[in-house]
């Protein structure tokens, strides 16, 4: 694991999370190269997308309480440890990098919460950040429209990355996240929460 100190979450100080608290950038952990079958530590620090997730179920707990929640490419597990304060009845947390999954479990437990290991039929689906890449993009657009169509919510929070599917979705929040300049070159960034349509809207 790469050095991680347990801080506060910008937005959402009730959680903490183990992160690189250096003023370093994504890739300058891993030798400032990009590994096709190593993803760069993504779960090592606290992206706005997530943030702002975590932030709108602390404020609105209704949204998960009593739910089964999937947080989908969990990265830090920022918004699955949301979802668990705000009583959801059990959340899971899957990801590419079995280390940010690993990492997401970790932070639960610092937080004295847990997160089970399979989940089947959630109720609630989290996406953080998802839509940053032309390859990624469609691949997550399916599945989160699959869930929906199943009758599941979902919940995404981006701040206008260059693929997101607006057309898809409905703003319910938006905040103003603190972001580290090395990941983002600025300080903070305008970050929405929003609801998946139904497919027959």
């Amino acid at each position: 694991m790469l050095p991680t100190t347990l801080s506060p979450v910008p937005l959402a100080p009730e959680l903490s999370l183990y992160l690189v608290t250096e003023p370093v950038g994504l890739f300058d952990l891993t030798g400032g190269e990009f590994h096709s079958d190593r993803p760069p530590p993504f779960w090592a620090f606290a992206w706005a997308g997530g943030q702002a997730l975590a932030r709108f179920l602390l404020d609105h707990p209704f949204e998960v309480s009593g739910r089964r929640v999937l947080d989908v490419a969990t990265g830090s597990g920022v918004a699955a440890i949301a979802a668990a304060y705000a009583g959801a009845a059990a959340v899971a947390c899957s990801d590419i990098d079995p280390a940010a999954v690993e990492a997401a479990h970790r932070n639960a437990s610092a937080n004295g919460l847990s997160l089970v290991g399979r989940l089947d039929d959630p109720e609630v689906l989290l996406a953080g950040d998802v839509f940053y890449s032309p390859t990624v993009a469609p691949k997550m657009v399916t599945e989160l429209r699959a869930a929906r169509n199943r009758g599941a919510q979902v919940l995404v929070g981006d701040p206008g990355r260059g693929f997101f599917p607006g057309h898809l979705f409905d703003l319910v929040a938006e905040y103003v996240v603190p972001v580290p300049t090395t990941l983002e070159d600025t300080e903070t960034l305008v970050t929405g929460v929003w609801r998946m349509r139904s497919s027959r809207n």
